[in-house]
């Protein structure tokens, strides 16, 4: 049944009560935007990369959905699946954290807060690392630093750009100095990356902070973030307690990153997969791009500000 078709027999069946309209909300048929409070049908939404059709608005988006809108169908084969996280500190507070894990995983569906694996973007091989924040906070452990340390050596085996998307609150601390350990062996790899000339793209949603922020989320060749994402390292009162001033209202958004040289560009998510195809074609060595499919007509990409073109050379 088409949409036209729905309103149509709505209008037969007339009006709509406060409490059926609250109850198909709750059953997924709409969704109400958050932040300027328009319905929306749920298909309409998830069809626009669950950004609100009326005011902009990205919604969160989890992992399994972000491939789906980064991936060409069929081309995702997903990487270190059998990783999952134990309790080496044996760490407790109102509960056990394997318990806390446990509950995460059954809830969510994940292993981790990260999925990584391999396929093609709009015909071109990429390594893709994807968090989500569902998962305790999209926070980084042992196993959220291993996977993405394989995913970026398999990136640098492969000779193809890695791009992470991030959704962090930051280090584990369940997992004390052996989540910290992590920032600097991601690093390392990014670090080796990098000298074989291969591009690395992290993209920065809602939210990004902490020891995500602090080590590979502001180590890419082009910094790419959304709109209105919050990005930081430290929380916004830590900070004015520190300072002992009070921040402009912006402070730790995309924009204000953008303008104080923090972040290359800022992509709405509807335009992210053919910016990031766009930028996989600019950054190729000569001889790749002559044997290139080219998938997409060579139209300038529309994007919220500037980039520089000569943050990455290739060999």
């Amino acid at each position: 049944m088409s949409l036209f078709d729905w309103f149509a027999n709505r209008r037969k069946a007339g009006p709509i009560s406060k409490e059926r309209q609250e109850r198909e909300i709750a059953d997924g048929l709409w969704s109400k935007c958050s932040h300027c409070g328009v319905l929306t049908y749920a298909k309409d939404l998830r069809s626009n990369a669950l950004v609100c059709p009326d005011c902009g608005h990205h919604n969160r988006v989890g992992s399994d959905e972000r491939i789906e809108q980064l991936i060409d169908p069929q081309t995702w084969c997903s990487l270190s699946d059998q990783l999952r996280p134990t309790d080496p500190l044996e760490f407790r507070d109102r509960k056990s954290y394997t318990d806390r894990i446990q509950d995460t995983q059954a809830k969510t569906g994940l292993n981790d807060s990260v999925i990584t694996g391999v396929g093609e973007l709009h015909g071109l091989p990429v390594a893709l690392g994807v968090m989500d924040f569902r998962f305790m906070g999209g926070s980084m452990g042992s196993v959220v630093g291993e996977k993405l340390t394989r995913l970026i050596e398999q990136g640098t085996r492969d000779r193809i750009p890695v791009i992470i998307v991030c959704a962090s609150g930051g280090a584990r601390m369940q997992e004390g100095m052996l989540s910290l350990m992590q920032m600097a062996k991601i690093s390392g790899a990014l670090q080796r990356h990098q000298e074989a000339g291969v591009l690395y793209m992290p993209v920065l949603s809602h939210p990004t902070t902490g020891g995500v922020t602090a080590s590979f989320a502001m180590l890419g060749d082009i910094i790419i973030a959304e709109p209105e994402a919050t990005i930081a390292f430290a929380g916004r009162r830590v900070v004015e307690q520190t300072l002992r001033e009070k921040l402009p209202d912006d402070f730790q958004t995309a924009e204000y990153l953008l303008n104080n040289g923090f972040v290359d560009m800022i992509v709405p998510r509807t335009q992210l997969k053919k910016t990031l195809a766009q930028l996989i074609r600019l950054h190729q060595p000569i001889e790749s791009r002559e044997h290139t499919n080219h998938t997409m007509p060579p139209t300038s990409v529309p994007v919220l500000d500037r980039f520089p073109l000569t943050t990455h050379t290739v060999d």
